[in-house]
């Protein structure tokens, strides 16, 4: 009995030991399209607080300067998600290809919750965007930023013509004001933070999109938000899901927590040390948690885009919105 014994344990001990040895299940890799800005500050706090880790998931970094690119690596599925997208380019792009672009989450920005705003140069004397007459502006890249830079300026009495306005890429910004190249900018964080911590620029107006667009600076302007695939969401069901748990917990702390939360931007945008302590922050919803108010707010965005001709035919925000 007691040989019988030690034959069993003996067994037990050398499976335990096999078993131990084995190499641990490789993580579920999920390509990531990345525009380093301040909206994309989810993705950054779920890679380096490990919640993407913690879903059994390793991220690959896309860096993508912009919508564009982005909706050309999800139609072609050389991406399997957008940190941040812009919502009119996602829809431009279901319109093209219907679930290329599937929201799980998206951001408000408005007067408060600030991303887009304009700013003029050092010495420059401008109190309203109709000031702007005659300058030379830089837009952020992207026909979603042009139009929203337009309109801004069209509702503040100023129509083509009555200046100039080039798309430069968002790296560039601070540089070309601290130059002095343009007189005005639309811009989106952090670099406006980083241009008044600098003395180069301040901000003329910012929540542009929720007065001129949505009719109220408090409004809820949802300009951007991740999204997932289609094809990643139906081939690979389950990881899609992991990684929109990993998303809400990074939200979460986003939005409860915004102090500790922005210190991620410093080595994952153009965020200065000395800056990142007063870049203001969006606020983060995810598309379960949306109400009624919320989508009839983002479905205004985007048809007020219909009407000026940025998308080509009405789309339904909500058959875009994906809940796990």
């Amino acid at each position: 009995m007691r040989k019988h014994a030690r034959i069993v344990a003996g067994f037990v001990a050398g499976f335990a030991l096999a078993f131990a040895t084995l190499p641990a299940s490789a993580q579920d890799k999920v390509k990531v399209g990345v525009f380093p800005v301040s909206s994309s500050l989810p993705y950054f706090v779920a890679l380096d607080r490990g919640f993407f880790k913690e879903q059994n998931i390793e991220p690959e970094t896309v860096r993508l300067i912009g919508g564009p690119p982005n909706v050309a690596a999800m139609i072609t599925n050389q991406i399997d998600a957008a940190a941040v997208l812009v919502t009119i380019e996602g829809m431009n792009a279901n319109i093209k290809k219907p679930g290329v672009a599937m929201y799980i989450s998206i951001n408000s920005q408005n007067k408060t919750y600030q991303m887009e705003q304009f700013v003029i140069r050092k010495g420059l004397e401008a109190k309203t965007l109709a000031d702007l007459k005659g300058k030379k502006i830089m837009s952020a890249p992207g026909p979603a930023n042009v139009t929203m830079a337009k309109a801004a300026l069209a509702a503040a009495g100023l129509k083509e013509g009555d200046y100039t306005l080039d798309q430069l890429d968002m790296g560039q910004h601070v540089n070309a004001m601290t130059a002095g190249t343009f007189d005005a900018g639309y811009t989106l964080e952090p670099n406006a933070s980083t241009m008044r911590k600098l003395g180069v620029a301040t901000t003329l107006e910012a929540g542009v999109v929720a007065r001129y667009v949505l009719g109220d600076p408090n409004a809820n302007a949802f300009v951007g938000g991740a999204a997932l695939t289609s094809e990643f969401i139906k081939g690979r069901p389950d990881v899609a899901k992991r990684f929109t748990v990993a998303w809400e917990k990074a939200v979460k702390l986003i939005n409860e927590n915004p102090t500790e939360a922005r210190k991620h931007l410093v080595k994952n945008t153009f965020t200065p040390d000395d800056v990142v302590d007063t870049v203001p922050m969006i606020r983060y919803f995810m598309a379960k948690d949306l109400t009624a108010k919320d989508k009839a707010d983002y479905q205004k965005f985007i048809d007020f885009s219909v009407k000026n001709g940025t998308l080509e035919q009405p789309v339904d925000v909500t058959k875009y919105l994906q809940a796990f």
